[in-house]
C-alpha cells in the first residue's frame, strides 16, 4: 500500500489532468446515489414488514437505474 501511495504521488499532475465542472458533478452525483444504495441495503437487510421491504426495493431499483444512467 505504502508503494502505490509513493507511485501516486510521484505521478504527474498532466497525466490526471482535472476533471470539468461537469465530470466532478457527474462523480458526486454517482457518490451519493451509491452511498443512498448502501443505506438502502442496510435497511432492507433488517426490514421486517412486507410493505416497507417492497418500498425499500422500488428504492434501490430506482438507485440503480439512476447509477446505469450516469455511467
Amino acid at each position: 500500500m505504502e508503494e502505490q501511495q509513493a507511485q501516486a504521488a510521484s505521478t504527474p499532475e498532466h497525466l490526471n489532468p482535472p476533471l470539468s465542472a461537469a465530470e466532478l458533478d457527474r462523480k458526486r452525483e454517482r457518490e451519493r446515489l451509491a452511498l443512498s444504495r448502501k443505506h438502502v441495503l442496510g435497511q432492507l437487510d433488517s426490514a421486517q414488514n412486507p410493505r416497507h421491504r417492497e418500498i425499500l426495493q422500488a428504492a434501490l431499483a430506482d438507485l440503480d437505474a439512476r447509477l446505469a444512467r450516469l455511467v
